[in-house]
């Protein structure tokens, strides 16, 4: 049997099977036109909540320290354990996959892409996912110091790719007071909008994967 190519095993790098999925279900039905049309503010009490997870502390007596929050995506603490001792605490990952939900959940609302309230723990129509890194064999122990800065290609895209989006929902608003529907390519385009941020989050902030995010839109 002849051997096989090399690389064959290889993960494509044209934006398919990249370590962070997202996906949102399309509403294929008639959205909330009330919701929609008070989205602005109908937003803030869970954008509020939102904002308390970074919060004030104080510490006990018995020196226990209590926070009115949590301090947002672990970052900085990821980068010094994968520098120094090349670990990913399984809880901490389990943190930011959480966060990083809830948060997108909130902005899938926002986009009125779902009619119905961001759960704080429920998926409903977002579907986004990466998974455990194994910070031993999969990742550099030196690259998350600069990958925040090998990124910014992206950053300087995603700037016009976000207009782009705000002026898509905007579209989606009237369409949706109007006909009660979501346009489908609108839709495509702002989810695939959310998708590119969060495979740079994936890789320069979030830090469970070494592959470099692809320029593409699509899944």
């Amino acid at each position: 049997m002849p051997a096989p190519p090399p690389g064959g095993d290889t993960p494509p790098s044209d934006g398919f099977d990249y370590p962070l999925t997202l996906s949102v279900d399309y509403p294929d039905r008639d959205l909330d036109r009330l919701s929609t049309a008070f989205r602005i503010f109908t937003v803030i009490p869970i954008a509020i909540l939102a904002a308390t997870i970074t919060g004030g502390s104080f510490t006990t007596t018995s020196g226990a320290r209590y926070v009115g929050g949590a301090v947002g995506i672990l970052f900085i603490p990821v980068v010094l354990m994968l520098l120094f001792r090349k670990k990913y605490p399984r809880w901490w990952y389990d943190w930011n996959l959480q966060l990083t939900r809830f948060g997108n959940r909130i902005v899938v609302y926002l986009a009125l892409m779902d009619d119905r309230y961001p759960s704080t723990d429920e998926e409903q129509a977002l579907d986004l996912d990466f998974p455990y890194p194994d910070a031993e064999h999969d990742l550099s122990q030196g690259l998350p110091l600069v990958k925040w800065f090998l990124a910014i290609p992206h950053y300087i895209v995603l700037i016009f790719l976000t207009i782009g989006a705000f002026f898509a929902a905007i579209f989606a608003w009237f369409a949706i007071l109007i006909t009660g529907r979501y346009p489908r390519s609108v839709f495509d385009y702002v989810e695939g909008v959310i998708r590119w941020h969060n495979r740079v989050g994936a890789y320069a902030f979030l830090l469970i994967t070494d592959r470099y995010p692809p320029f593409s839109l699509r899944p």
